[in-house]
Parts: structure tokens; C-alpha cells; sequence
């Protein structure tokens, strides 16, 4: 019997104030529980989704090499990603366009196809992607995922975010907005 859902994803970390205001303001969160060692923070009625553990010295990260997803190798094994989905096309770029604000800024931007994507690194380098669905329900994403076109590329189309933006505000419909190119 598979789990019912993912609860949260916990980051081991030497600044846990710079992940804890990062991880609040990106996905409008906030902290329910924080002592020396331990952070939690939510942003719907879960008790909590993200949290940060510093139990101590920790080595630094060896730098990523190439962009998101490829076609370079990263430099040691490990989680790749966390992905967080937003509920519409608005609310995802009203959330890219707060954060641009706040000089926080994707370093890819991708239509995956089943997904359109923002990628954004955290104060230790760990990436998250900011998504929406493309498509109305599971089935029709993973039916797509089976067709020649995404077989032929899986990784997808980038975009502009900001254009991406202007055509949603110039009244595009999002059905539009999400077809891969």
C-alpha cells in the first residue's frame, strides 16, 4: 500500500536562519516550532513541510557544475530537487513576481511538458522547483509523458518568466500559455 502523501523534507544545514527566512518568504510560509538545533516551517494546515536540523559543523557543499538539469554531471550524489505545486497559473507567477521583488530570481525556467517550472537555489545550494500542472488531471500528464514529443525531449522548453507574465496579464488564456513549444 503506497504512502497517502509527502509530509515534508528536512534539510541538514549550518545557517539555519538564512534557510529559514528563505524557505518562509518562497513559499509564504511560517515557523511553528524553532530552537537552537531545530526549525519547522509550514505554509498550509500540515504542522509542518520544510524543516532545517543543525546539529553541528558540517562540510561545504562542493559547487554544482553545469546549469539545472543537465547536460554536465553534479559533482556528488544526491537529491536533485523538491518540488512545490502552486494550485493555478496566477498564483505561481503572482509568487515569481514577490520574489523577483525580493531579488530572488529562477536560475531555469522550463516547460517540462507535464509541468511549467521555476527552479531557484536556497542559501545552501540545494534547488526547489516551483511548478504548476499542465494538464487537468494525473492521467493526462502521464498519458503525455508516454507521447513521441516527450520522448524526444523530456527535459522541455525554457521560457522568459517575466514575458511569460505579461502574456498571462494581457489576458492569455493558460491553456495557451501552457502548451510546450
Amino acid at each position: 500500500m503506497p504512502p497517502s502523501k509527502l509530509a515534508h523534507v528536512v534539510y541538514q544545514t549550518n545557517r539555519m536562519a538564512e534557510m529559514r527566512d528563505w524557505y518562509a518568504t518562497v513559499l509564504d510560509g511560517h515557523v511553528i516550532y524553532q530552537n537552537p538545533h531545530l526549525c519547522f516551517v509550514t505554509y498550509d494546515e500540515e504542522h509542518h513541510r520544510v524543516a532545517f536540523v543543525d546539529f553541528g559543523p558540517l562540510a561545504p557543499r562542493a559547487p554544482a557544475a553545469g546549469g539545472a538539469l543537465g547536460p554536465k554531471p553534479v559533482e556528488q550524489a544526491g537529491l536533485h530537487h523538491v518540488a512545490f505545486t502552486f494550485a493555478s497559473m496566477g498564483e505561481l507567477l503572482d509568487n515569481y513576481v514577490r520574489l523577483r521583488d525580493r531579488g530572488i530570481r529562477p536560475f531555469f525556467c522550463v516547460n517540462h511538458g507535464p509541468t511549467t517550472s521555476m527552479y531557484y537555489r536556497d542559501p545552501d545550494g540545494n534547488r526547489i522547483e516551483l511548478q504548476i500542472d499542465n494538464f487537468a488531471t494525473a492521467e493526462e500528464g502521464q498519458a503525455w509523458m508516454h507521447s513521441p514529443a516527450f520522448d524526444e525531449n523530456p527535459i522541455g522548453v525554457e521560457y522568459d518568466p517575466d514575458r511569460l507574465v505579461s502574456r498571462f496579464r494581457a489576458g492569455v488564456p493558460v491553456a495557451e500559455l501552457v502548451i510546450r513549444g
